[in-house]
C-alpha cells in the first residue's frame, strides 16, 4: 500500500535577507480564464528537474498569504513524512501588452524579476524553518511560466503544495489558472490550501471514493494521511439511484477492508448517501482537517466529470484539499 518513508537526504536552506517583492507568476495570467500550458524555452525543464531531489515535497511560493498558508502546511507535511522540502518560485516576464496597461511601476528587467523570485523563496523557506526546526529545506527560483515549473517539479516531487490563489500585479480568480493546471497535469498528488473557517475543532481526513479499482490510490492516500496525522478517517461514498443504496455500501466495505488491516491505528466511518458527489463533500467539507478528492488521468474521458467535481469542492471549500491521481504509481515515490 503505502511507500517506505524517505530519508531526507541533509539540504541547507538558502538564508532569506527579508520577505522581497513577490516575482510575478505564482498565480500571475490574467483573470479571463485559464491558459493554455505555455512550451517551455530550451533548458527550462531541465533547469527545475536537475535541482528536486526525487521524493520531495514541492510548495509554491509568492509571498502572499495563501502561499504562507500553504508553506506551513507543507512544512508540516514534510516533517510529519520526513521528506525533504523544496520551496519553488517561478517567474516569468509579463507579455508587453500586459506589461504596458501595467505602467512604469511593474516594468521590471529579467535579472530584477529573478532576484524577486530568490528572495521570495528564501523568504518562504525562512518560514518553514521557523514553522518546523531542523527541516532540510531547499530553495529553487526559476524564470519559467510558474505552471511549467510545478509540473516538471510534480515529475519526481511526492507531493505539490499551493495556495489557493497567488499574488501580483494582476490577481487570478478563484482558484486561479497555475492551481487549476497543475491539479490537472501533475503527475504526484497537488494539495491546495484554501483559507480555513473559524471552526476549530474538526473531524479529521474524509476522502470521496467511488469504490472502483482505480480509486484504491485514493483511498491509500486518504488511510496514510489520518495514520500520519493520529486523525480519524471518514469514506464517502454517493449514488444517483436508490436501489443501488445496498450494493453501495457492499462495494465501499470491499473496497477498504485491506486497509483497515495496514492501518489498524485509524478509525474509520463509511457513509454512502444519495445525490451528486461534488454537493455531498462540500456540504460538510469545511468539518475536516484535509479533504481527499480522485483525479482519472489526464487523456481519460472521465476526467471532465471528476475535474468538475474537483473545482466545485475547491472553490467552495475552505479547508485544504488533495487532489490524488488515480494511478497507483503517483504514490510509490
Amino acid at each position: 500500500m503505502a511507500g517506505d518513508r524517505a530519508q531526507p537526504a541533509p539540504a541547507d536552506a538558502t538564508p532569506a535577507a527579508g520577505r522581497g517583492p513577490s516575482a510575478l507568476g505564482a498565480e500571475g495570467p490574467p483573470p479571463w480564464g485559464t491558459l493554455p500550458v505555455p512550451r517551455p524555452q530550451p533548458g527550462e525543464q531541465a533547469q527545475a528537474m536537475t535541482k528536486i531531489q526525487p521524493g520531495s515535497i514541492v510548495v509554491g511560493a509568492d509571498g502572499s498569504p495563501e502561499a504562507d498558508r500553504a508553506v506551513q502546511w507543507a512544512a508540516e507535511q514534510a516533517a510529519f513524512e520526513r521528506r525533504p522540502l523544496v520551496v519553488l518560485s517561478a517567474c516569468v516576464e509579463a507579455p508587453a501588452l500586459v506589461a504596458a496597461s501595467m505602467g512604469a511601476a511593474y516594468a521590471c528587467s529579467t535579472d530584477d524579476l529573478f532576484v524577486a523570485a530568490q528572495s521570495t523563496a528564501s523568504a518562504a523557506a525562512e518560514l518553514a524553518i521557523h514553522h518546523r526546526s531542523g527541516l532540510p529545506v531547499e530553495t529553487l527560483a526559476v524564470m519559467t511560466d510558474p505552471r511549467i515549473a510545478l509540473i516538471e517539479a510534480a515529475e519526481s516531487a511526492h507531493l505539490v503544495v499551493l495556495g489557493s490563489r497567488g499574488h501580483g500585479p494582476i490577481t487570478s480568480k478563484l482558484l486561479g489558472s497555475v492551481g487549476a493546471t497543475v491539479m490537472k497535469r501533475a503527475a504526484c498528488p497537488v494539495v491546495v490550501c484554501r483559507p480555513g473557517t473559524e471552526l476549530r475543532v474538526k473531524r479529521g481526513v474524509i476522502v470521496g471514493a467511488d469504490a472502483t479499482a482505480e480509486s484504491l490510490p485514493i483511498i491509500d492516500f486518504a488511510f496514510r494521511q489520518a495514520s500520519l496525522r493520529s486523525q480519524p478517517l471518514t469514506i464517502l461514498h454517493t449514488y444517483l439511484d436508490e436501489t443501488y443504496e445496498h450494493a453501495s455500501r457492499i462495494a465501499v466495505a470491499e473496497s477498504i477492508a485491506g486497509f483497515r488491516e495496514h492501518y489498524p491505528e485509524v478509525a474509520v466511518a463509511a457513509h454512502t448517501t444519495q445525490g451528486f458527489a461534488a454537493a455531498a463533500l462540500s456540504a460538510i467539507a469545511d468539518r475536516h482537517d484535509l479533504v481527499v478528492i480522485g483525479r482519472h488521468p489526464i487523456d481519460s474521458v472521465a476526467r471532465h466529470i471528476v475535474g468538475a467535481i474537483s473545482t466545485a469542492v475547491l472553490e467552495r471549500a475552505h479547508t485544504t484539499i488533495a487532489i490524488v491521481p488515480e494511478a497507483a504509481t503517483a504514490l510509490a515515490r
